[in-house]
């Protein structure tokens, strides 16, 4: 059981980093909506799996959490906001996709390396989540910086929070309170930056970040 219990850990940790490279991939604000929200799904599955590893009933609250807000509620929100705002469909990298892939690649390389060397009196099964996490908390700022569109960079501030969960579950866990405190701050966050988009579209009419670089220093 015990090695049946790190392979599925194993594989659902990996899955992550496996959907963070897929988002990078994609250039269509839906398509990216949609693996943002299976990858939120693969969060709530390995959380719940540590639950069960670890024998810690709280962190299945955590699952709940994150299959309910970043895998239901929050796509949903980010797909009426591309109507409601009429966000062309595309997505426009600030480099190659194929750059971004091997950069991605690379970054996964450094967190393995990196993590693995930091953490040797750690469990393997902690060793290897924390590479996994790190790999996903780098990969969500790549996305965050190789993206023009500013949607496109709220979901790669939001991998990288699925990141920093991982870290936390795989690490024994972390109080419930935190959990649930920093799942209302993400959502409040959330509902803030929606509100921010709406406010540049309609004062822009674009949410292409090189674009409203053209207006510092403008008035209106």
């Amino acid at each position: 059981m015990p090695d049946l219990g790190f392979d599925i850990a194993h594989m659902l940790a990996g899955s992550l980093v496996l959907v963070s490279l897929m988002m990078l991939y994609q250039d269509r604000l839906p398509a990216l909506i949609n693996v943002f929200a299976v990858h939120a799904m693969l969060l709530a599955g390995s959380v719940a799996w540590q639950a069960y590893v670890q024998d810690e009933p709280q962190l299945y609250i955590t699952s709940a959490i994150a299959l309910g807000f970043k895998g239901v509620m929050i796509p949903m929100a980010l797909r009426r906001i591309i109507f409601r705002l009429g966000i062309h469909r595309e997505i426009e990298p600030v480099v190659s996709t194929g750059l971004t892939m091997l950069a991605g690649m690379a970054l996964v390389a450094l967190a393995m390396v990196v993590m693995l060397r930091a953490t040797p009196e750690a469990t393997p099964l902690a060793r290897e989540d924390l590479a996994f996490a790190l790999s996903v908390l780098l990969l969500g700022l790549l996305m965050m910086v190789s993206r023009r569109n500013a949607v496109g960079q709220v979901v790669g501030f939001m991998s990288l929070e699925n990141g920093l969960i991982l870290a936390a579950t795989g690490a024994r866990g972390m109080p419930l309170v935190v959990e649930i405190s920093v799942a209302f701050s993400i959502l409040i966050a959330f509902i803030v930056i929606g509100i921010f988009l709406f406010r540049i579209r309609e004062r822009f009419d674009t949410v292409d970040v090189q674009v409203l670089d053209q207006f510092r220093g403008e008035r209106p």
